[in-house]
């Protein structure tokens, strides 16, 4: 199901700090929370949405 086609890599580049609590929540979620952290991710719709959600803290690459 999760293949390596199917896979997100996403770094956090922008702080949290001053934003709203729940953008800072879905950075957790995402395994996140620093400046420079990344992490790779499966491509689903729930993954999409949280990135959708903090977009403007992350850069997204599919791997």
């Amino acid at each position: 199901m999760a293949d390596a086609k199917n896979t997100l890599r996403i770094t956090q580049v922008k702080s949290s700090i001053g934003r709203k609590g729940d953008q800072g929540k879905t950075l957790r979620a995402l395994g996140l929370g620093k400046i420079g952290r990344t992490v790779d991710q499966v491509d689903n719709e729930s993954v999409r949405g949280m990135i959708f959600k903090v977009k403007h803290l992350v850069e997204v690459e599919e791997l």
